[in-house]
């Protein structure tokens, strides 16, 4: 049961899986670090799906997001989608902090 079951006090009963049911994609907001504000940055830059994301590059959608927005943005932004992308390519969800040391490494 999910935490949210058991605070409604119902249980959740499991269905059987369907033949040829396709696998559902997260969405961009189920990634760890993503939230709200993240999606909607990523979605001014045209990426809509983690399959998407998959195929970026953390520093070329900072620097696109500067050029849109026409300011800009904390770098931090840049370990975000660096944690995202990461994710979004099969990696382990980490916190976005884990990422700033590569970051600091790359512009330096």
């Amino acid at each position: 049961m999910t935490s949210r079951a058991r605070l409604r006090g119902k249980p959740l009963v499991a269905k059987a899986p369907v033949a040829n049911a396709r696998p559902v994609e997260p969405s961009l907001a189920d990634l760890r670090n993503v939230g709200p504000a993240t999606v909607t940055d990523l979605s001014k830059l045209g990426i809509r799906s983690v399959r998407q994301l998959a195929t970026q590059d953390a520093f070329e959608l900072y620097e696109r997001l500067c050029r849109i927005t026409r300011q800009r943005h904390d770098p931090c932004v840049i370990d975000v989608f660096m944690s995202a992308i990461d994710q979004a390519r099969g990696g382990k969800a980490r916190p976005w902090w884990h990422y700033t040391p590569q970051r600091k490494r790359r512009m330096a």
